[in-house]
């Protein structure tokens, strides 16, 4: 673990200080906004300079009515850690979309934080990221994002300690649902980080972008955080996962809720789970993962035939994307710098000690 008193001590003294962008997305978020605001005003910021930038994606709720209270009530008696910054889009681009917007809006700074707006920090949750980076990023390590410990507001479940493959191509939260009590204790290299809390290093993301975008806006909403691990891994980034950064998290899209969601959700999550394939599948992870890819697809075919037609049309987008997605996939695989071999690992294991 690392010395935070040391490391708190020098960002103290002002021998540097670091630029943050809290990155926020809303879409229908009214309900969540009050306490979101409510944890960033308890953040504690000390040797950081904050920004916070909200873009909302159309929401057909109070959401804008909610943030242009709170920005106009900051205005004149600041209590935010730093200047609030609103886009309103004109149509729903989903997380992808209205992330990439916030992102481009905070070009100057040093590191992006990643924040749903149903995920709350501890107040000393930020500096601790930071504090993490800075610390392994000087010892030599080529770290990309540091992803926090997520509890679910019980307090007692666990919600996220970074991401893993499974070898039928999904990916996982680790730990999710598990009890809360000294479980994913130790800070460790993981695959990836969620996109719900997760701090990247401005040049990682700007290293990792295709063709300017972040994240992939074909993803809508849902995967797209795995599909950024997927090129973060494929270009020699690290990302590690920092337990004594606690964050509050109220999930409410759940593999087992699905049949409760939305057919536009449940429309994204299968033709997702596909598009990430395409992308990054290479002849080792085939080699792999082709039987228990084959078993997951068959029975997800299955499902959507009996219980879920809706999502059908997920396959018929595909074909007609084919030509735009094997460009994109071109390029992806041109840029990578890891062998094809490389990821095979994550498909084997939930971390790995850092180095």
């Amino acid at each position: 673990m690392t010395d935070s008193s040391t490391d708190r001590s020098a960002l103290s003294e002002g021998a540097y200080r670091i630029g943050v962008a809290i990155c926020t997305v809303t879409h229908n978020s009214a309900a969540d906004l009050p306490a979101y605001f409510g944890a960033l005003q308890d953040l504690e910021t000390t040797g950081i300079d904050v920004r916070i930038v909200i873009v909302d994606c159309a929401s057909q709720d109070e959401s804008l009515d909610v943030l242009q209270s709170h920005r106009e009530r900051d205005r004149q008696d600041p209590q935010l850690p730093g200047p609030l910054e609103i886009i309103e889009l004109d149509q729903n681009r989903g997380f992808a979309g209205g992330m990439n917007a916030a992102i481009t809006a905070a070009q100057e700074a040093r590191y992006v934080l990643l924040l749903n707006p149903d995920a709350r920090p501890e107040p000393e949750a930020v500096v601790t990221l930071v504090e993490t980076t800075e610390t392994l990023r000087s010892s030599g390590l080529r770290l990309g994002a540091v992803t926090p410990r997520l509890v679910r507001p019980d307090g007692e479940t666990l919600d996220a300690c970074g991401m893993h493959l499974a070898v039928s191509w999904r990916h996982f939260d680790r730990g999710s649902d598990e009890s809360e009590a000294g479980r994913y204790t130790e800070r460790c290299e993981v695959f990836g980080g969620t996109g719900a809390a997760t701090l990247f290093a401005r040049e990682c993301l700007e290293d990792t972008a295709v063709s300017g975008e972040v994240f992939d806006e074909s993803f809508h909403s849902f995967r797209e955080d795995a599909e950024l691990a997927f090129r973060l891994q494929e270009r020699g980034w690290r990302v590690v996962y920092e337990p004594a950064a606690v964050f509050e998290h109220r999930r409410s899209n759940l593999p087992r809720t699905r049949r409760h969601m939305t057919a536009e959700i449940n429309f994204h999550t299968l033709k997702n789970r596909f598009l990430l394939r395409s992308y990054h599948q290479t002849a080792a992870t085939r080699a792999l993962t082709a039987i228990p890819t084959l078993v997951r697809d068959l029975g997800i075919l299955g499902y959507v035939l009996l219980r879920e037609r809706s999502s059908l049309r997920a396959f018929s987008w595909l074909w007609r994307q084919r030509h735009r997605i094997r460009e994109r996939r071109r390029i992806i695989q041109g840029r990578r710098t890891t062998p094809g071999s490389a990821v095979c690992g994550w498909f084997m294991r939930h971390s790995r000690p850092l180095p």
